[in-house]
C-alpha cells in the first residue's frame, strides 16, 4: 500500500512497484494529489485505488506486505494553506499507518524530509545532526509533522517490535511536478514557460541540491527492501546556488529573462546538501542522473503540455478539502 499515492513522487513508487510485479493499493484524499498521476495504472490488473483520507482509521481487506507513507503536503504553498492537515497527517495519519501494519504484520516505510535538519549549522547534513528547527514559525507545521512522525515510527520499531525504515528525502524534481508549488524547480520552469522573470529569494546564495525522481525511488526501493530502520539520507549531494541555477534554467529554455530579487521567506534554509555516506554504504546508493539530464527531460516533460494542462497543474482549489 502506497499513501499519497496521486501525488508527485507516490505516483512514481507505483510505477514502479507495478513494474516489479506487486500488487499495489493507492490511497490518497486528493488534497493535493492529481488523479492524472495515476491514470494509466486505473485499468492494471495489479493496481486499486482506494479514496481515503488517512487521518481517519485506515483499513485494508486481505494481506500486506510493506506501506509506503508519502501521503502530506510536501510544498511550502500548500502546507502554509492547510498546516492542520499538514500536521494531522504527519502524527494522526502516520499513527493509523503504523497501526496498520502492526496489525497486518506488515514493513513499513515512512516518506521523512530534509526538512527535518531545518536552517541547518551543520554541512553537509548528516543523519546524526538533529536539526535547526524553529517548531513555531510557518514553516514549523511540515517540520515538526515529520520530525514527529520520525519519533513515533521509532516508537513502534522500539516497542513493539515492527519492522520500520525512514527515508529522509531531499529536493527531488521530475515530470508530474505541479508547477508554482512554492518549489525551486517547478517555480523557475513555470515562469519560464510563462516568459516571466525568474525570480530568486534573498541574493541567491542559498544552496539546494537536487535528485532526479528515478534516483529517489531507487534509493527508496532498496532502503525498503534492506535491514536497516534508521533514517537515511536520499538524495543528491551535487550543490549549486539557488541564482546560479537560476541562470541554468535561463540556458537551458534558451529564454531571455531577467532575475529579480525578493526578500528571503522566514526560516528559509540558506544550504541544503545531503551526506549520503550512509546509503552508499547500507544500500550501495548513489544519483545516476546528471542535473544536466535531468532538468532537459523534466523541462520537456512541461514544454510538451497544452496551456489548458499546464494551468491544472499550476493552480489547486482547497476549499472543499479545509475542514476548520
Amino acid at each position: 500500500m502506497i499513501t499519497g499515492a496521486a501525488g508527485f513522487l507516490g505516483s512514481h513508487l507505483c510505477d514502479r512497484f507495478i513494474r516489479e510485479g506487486y500488487q499495489v493499493i493507492g490511497m490518497d484524499n486528493l488534497i493535493t494529489g492529481d488523479l492524472k498521476n495515476i491514470e494509466h495504472l486505473m485499468s492494471h490488473e495489479n493496481f486499486e485505488f482506494h479514496h481515503h483520507d488517512v487521518t481517519k482509521f485506515v483499513h485494508v481487506a486481505g494481506k500486506l506486505d510493506y506501506i509506503l507513507h508519502f501521503a502530506s503536503p510536501a510544498s511550502p504553498i500548500d502546507y502554509l494553506k492547510i498546516p492542520i492537515q499538514t500536521l494531522k497527517v504527519g502524527s494522526v495519519g502516520t499513527l493509523h499507518c503504523l497501526g496498520l501494519a502492526k496489525e497486518k504484520n506488515a514493513r513499513i516505510l515512512i516518506a521523512s524530509t530534509s526538512e527535518v535538519y531545518g536552517d541547518p549549522l551543520v554541512h553537509p547534513q548528516n543523519e546524526e545532526y538533529y536539526g535547526n528547527v524553529n517548531a513555531i514559525g510557518p514553516r514549523g507545521v511540515y517540520d515538526e509533522a515529520k520530525r514527529f512522525q520520525e519519533s513515533i515510527t521509532m516508537a513502534y520499531h522500539r516497542f513493539h517490535g515492527l519492522e520500520t525504515r525512514i527515508v529522509r528525502i531531499f529536493n527531488t524534481y521530475g515530470p508530474r511536478m505541479r508547477l508554482n508549488d512554492g518549489r525551486v524547480i517547478p517555480a523557475f520552469i513555470g515562469q519560464a514557460l510563462r516568459g516571466e522573470d525568474l525570480t530568486v529569494f534573498g541574493d541567491g546564495s542559498q544552496t539546494r541540491s537536487f535528485c532526479y525522481v528515478d534516483d529517489q525511488v531507487e534509493g527508496i526501493y532498496r532502503l525498503l527492501l534492506s535491514d536497516y530502520s534508521e533514517p537515511v539520507n536520499i538524495g543528491n549531494p551535487d550543490e549549486i546556488s539557488i541564482l546560479d541555477f537560476a541562470k541554468e534554467i535561463i540556458k537551458l529554455t534558451g529564454t531571455n529573462q531577467k532575475i529579480v530579487f525578493k526578500e528571503l521567506p522566514q526560516d528559509d534554509p540558506l544550504q541544503r546538501q545531503p551526506d549520503i555516506s550512509r546509503a552508499r554504504e547500507i544500500l550501495g546508493w548513489e544519483p545516476q542522473v546528471s542535473r544536466e539530464e535531468g532538468m532537459k527531460i523534466t523541462y520537456e516533460y512541461f514544454k510538451s503540455m497544452s496551456a489548458s494542462e499546464l494551468e491544472k497543474r499550476e493552480h489547486k482549489d482547497f476549499s472543499k478539502h479545509i475542514r476548520r
